[in-house]
Order: C-alpha cells, then structure tokens, then sequence
C-alpha cells in the first residue's frame, strides 16, 4: 500500500492511503489546492514524516504516529477512556450518560483514519444524532468514524479559534450534586427540554437577566442571604441560556474573562478594584 503525506497551504499537513477521497471529498479541496509532498509505501517512515514536517511548516503536531490509528488504542480524556479503532469511537458510558460525559471534556481532540475529531458543542450535537448503543453491553456506545471525520471537515460553523483556546485552557468544572454531571449541562438540557432554545430570544433573556440582577440587588439591600443566593443562581441560569442562545458555551464566556482578569493589577479604592491602566 503506497501513502501520501499531503500538504494544504495554511491548514494542515496529513497522510492517507487515498489522495482523493481524504483529501477531496471528505475535506472538500480541489487538486490546485493542495500538494504532494512525499510518497512512500513504509507506513512507519510516512508516520515519523509527517510529525517531523508538521512540525517544521508550523502545523499542530499530531498527538498520535499515522501507524497507531490502525490498532485499538485507548485514549484517555479528562474522566473516561475512548477506544479508537479503524471503524469506530467507543465510550465507556451508556448513551443517556454521554453528552455530559462530553462536555466535561470540551475541546478534547482525537485522531482517527478518516481524519482528526474535537469535542466541541456542535460536534456533540452530532454524536448525539448519531451514537449506537454497543450491542454487547448497554454501558458502551459508539459512532462510526468515517462519518464523523466527514461531517467535521465538511462543518462550515466549526470555529477553530475557540477549540484552540478550549485545548489551552481549563473550561469550568462544577458537578450538579443531582447527578454530578456538568451543571451548566445539566441547565441547558433542562432548558432545551423545556423549548427554551428553539423559540427563546436573547432580547428576552437579556431582559430576564435585568429582572434577576435587580432582585439581587433588593436581596444585598435586605441583607437576605437565602435571597441573594437563590438571585444569583437565576441570573446564572439565564446567561447560560443567554450564551446558548448566542451560540457560545458559557464555559467559554467565563474563561475569556477569567484569562483577562487574571493578567490585570490595579488596587482597591472605595471598595472596588480599579485596574491599572
């Protein structure tokens, strides 16, 4: 079998066994927008080749040797082991368990044959479309790589800035003590069950959320604590939803400005933080 390390100016270096069906119809890319680099029909001099150029073009380096993606390997995310074969992602976890296992590990990566996958909350929403229970075991689900890899390329509304900056940095973490799955995962799903995101309005959410901040501020004028708490939990609620609605996890909302405010020194006056200009 002969490989080819292709290369696509400005996005990626890669290697397939058949040019044109990677790298034209799965990715979408026409001969003149693309090259031939090297050939060879020594998988595992093609698999340290393409490393070594990635590297060298300035390309994301694959975490994993072409070679590897031809046998069962497990991979380890942030709370579960995938198993990636040739033919499927399998996760150690029923399919009513899966999407908050997901979450948990937004911005996760993995390679497969048919091409590189990211958790992202688009790419969930397909893996929930399109996930099979094992027919084994009901503890393990599965998607066909092929067909995800495919939609992945061919997604027009995957933003790579903001995987980029969710692979770099933690996302928020807090467990609903209900089930312990991710709590701003647990709201949108309560919210979606209800319709909230296919007719809600992020006029009206704003609108809610100015309502809720003024019931706090009614609660830190009484001193009510009991108040307080459960006005800031509603204004929470409603910039997730406000978030979903605008198409940005809330995760990634909060880290933004996390990664700003973490960087600012400045000092207290008149019991607030006055950043330095």
């Amino acid at each position: 079998m002969t490989y080819a390390i292709y290369h696509i100016p400005g996005v990626k270096i890669g290697v397939t066994n058949n040019v044109k069906y990677r790298v034209e119809e799965q990715q979408g890319y026409k001969p003149d927008e693309y090259e031939i680099l090297e050939m060879s029909d020594d998988i595992d001099y093609v698999s340290k080749r393409e490393l070594y150029l990635q590297e060298r073009h300035g390309y994301r380096v694959d975490r994993q040797l072409y070679k590897e993606l031809f046998n069962n390997n497990f991979i380890k995310l942030n709370n579960m082991d995938i198993n990636v074969t040739e033919m499927t992602t399998t996760f150690p976890c029923p399919v009513n368990k899966l999407k908050g296992r997901l979450m948990d590990n937004l911005g996760m990566s993995w390679q497969t044959v048919a091409g590189d996958v990211i958790i992202t909350e688009a790419s969930i929403k397909w893996i929930m479309n399109n996930v099979k229970s094992s027919q084994y075991t009901s503890d393990r689900c599965y998607v066909y790589n092929k067909a995800f890899a495919r939609w992945f390329d061919n997604n027009s509304y995957f933003d790579k800035r903001v995987v980029e900056a969710m692979q770099q940095k933690d996302v928020c973490d807090t467990a609903c003590d209900d089930c312990g799955d991710n709590i701003f995962d647990c709201i949108r799903t309560w919210a979606d069950e209800r319709g909230l995101y296919d007719k809600g309005d992020p006029k009206t959410q704003y609108i809610k959320l100015m309502e809720e901040t003024g019931e706090i501020g009614r609660a830190i004028l009484k001193n009510d604590t009991a108040e307080i708490i459960d006005g800031i939990g509603d204004a929470v609620v409603v910039l997730t939803n406000l978030a979903e609605l605008c198409g940005i996890p809330i995760e990634e909302c909060i880290q933004e400005a996390y990664n700003v405010i973490n960087k600012r020194k400045g000092k207290m006056i008149n019991g607030t933080f006055v950043k330095d200009e």
